[in-house]
């Protein structure tokens, strides 16, 4: 995590200069110049109804993990939880005859840790951000004036997993792996599944198998989709880009032929160029084990107003 940091600061010049040069090219968004939700605008009545149609066994996948104070996170982030029993700590006494006790607990946590929903307010090319929002419109120390994750509508879309471990022939894929258009297609021709507009598409590389036995690899380097992998999925219209990696994007991140490619490309790609959400350290090892390629995802996310990300707890039925 410290190398990904150091690089972010030595890189942030390049990364300027690139947004200053793309900046014409992807706003206002295609959902009109006041949009705020992106390819959530893809969530319709018939998607909901046609996920629903895939649900045969009436299994239940929980694609969250478990949040503890040692979760890996991209540094500076971290989570605490407390447990108190306001006014009446370690007292049999309770309140009133029947002497009830209670517990109630308080989170001193980054929303962007664990499994997470990443917002459209959070990723910026230079100072824009989606639909070519300045920071300095919408952005407050109190909450998100605008693109705040209590917008987005709920998910319930077809989830389509794709292996990228059994496509390998590996447990976990390598890092540095990039998954771009040829690797995509591949591997949804080989399970049978045609990515579709209003899709949510997950990645499985066995990589959140590392998070315990070997934290400091999984929070420093990853395979995952490329530059060209993320401009694909966009075209395709799919709302949200998943992975069971806590960036979802190829690191170390790829070149510019012999050049520094920049860092977080995939994430600007996906959020303020194509307004499609991107979904961390999701929990693929059961699906993947059914191979199940196709079911109904379904995510409520936290609502807090003008919040940029969201732990959340997606759930898929298949």
């Amino acid at each position: 995590m410290k190398r990904i940091r150091k690089s972010l600061i030595g890189a942030a010049a390049l990364c300027l200069s690139l947004g200053a040069a793309a900046q014409a090219n992807w706003y206002p968004s295609k959902f009109g110049a006041n949009d705020e939700i992106g390819a959530a605008n893809y969530l319709t009545p018939a998607v909901a109804l046609n996920a629903a149609k895939l649900v045969k066994t009436g299994k239940v996948y929980s694609l969250g993990i478990t949040v503890s104070t040692t979760t890996p996170a991209f540094p500076p982030r971290t989570c605490s939880i407390y447990i108190v029993q306001p006014g009446q700590t370690g007292s049999a006494e309770g309140l009133g005859p029947t002497h009830t006790t209670y517990n109630d607990d308080i989170l001193n946590c980054w929303t962007g840790i664990g499994t997470q929903l990443d917002g459209l307010g959070h990723i910026g090319v230079g100072d824009r951000y989606y639909n070519g929002l300045k920071w300095g419109e919408f952005a407050n120390i109190s909450g998100l004036k605008k693109l705040g994750a209590d917008k987005i509508p709920p998910m319930v879309a077809r989830g389509v997993l794709l292996d990228m471990a059994a496509h390998y022939g590996v447990d976990v894929v390598k890092e540095g792996t990039a998954f771009n258009v040829a690797e995509i297609d591949a591997v949804a021709k080989k399970q049978g599944v045609e990515i579709k507009q209003g899709d949510v598409v997950i990645f499985h590389t066995g990589w959140l198998s590392l998070i315990e036995k070997d934290p400091k690899r999984f929070g420093s380097v990853e395979p995952g989709i490329g530059r060209e992998g993320a401009r694909h999925l966009v075209s395709k219209g799919v709302v949200a880009v998943g992975a069971d990696t806590w960036a979802v994007e190829v690191i170390p991140f790829e070149k510019d032929g012999d050049k520094d490619g920049g860092i977080f490309g995939v994430h600007q790609i996906l959020i303020p160029m194509g307004g499609t959400y991107i979904l961390e350290n999701i929990n693929t090892a059961e699906l993947a084990k059914d191979k199940a390629y196709e079911f109904m995802f379904v995510l409520g996310q936290n609502k807090y107003q003008g919040a940029v990300q969201s732990m959340i707890n997606p759930v898929a039925i298949r």
